[in-house]
């Protein structure tokens, strides 16, 4: 008798571990991917910024703003995570 609910014990918590294991491989990947999509979104404000053809005060609002971005989708990509 002690066996069996040794085996289905285990057998449960082996089932809840796998089920934990998948949640987090995931919650990894969108992790992973908002990185990936960030950083791209980065290089392209930092392309736009080197051949900035505006007046110095254009190109500075336009840094700015792009600074304003990055820091909004960092922030709600953080905030997703800690939901998850």
């Amino acid at each position: 008798m002690k066996n069996i609910i040794l085996t289905v014990a285990l057998g449960v918590s082996i089932l809840l571990v796998a089920s934990c294991g998948e949640e987090s491989t995931t919650e990894n990947i969108q992790v992973k991917s908002n990185k990936v999509q960030r950083t791209a979104t980065e290089t392209v404000h930092r392309i736009e910024e080197a051949v900035c053809t505006g007046t110095e005060a254009e190109c500075l609002a336009k840094k700015a703003k792009n600074r304003a971005q990055e820091t909004a989708e960092f922030i709600k990509d953080k905030a997703e995570e800690l939901n998850n």
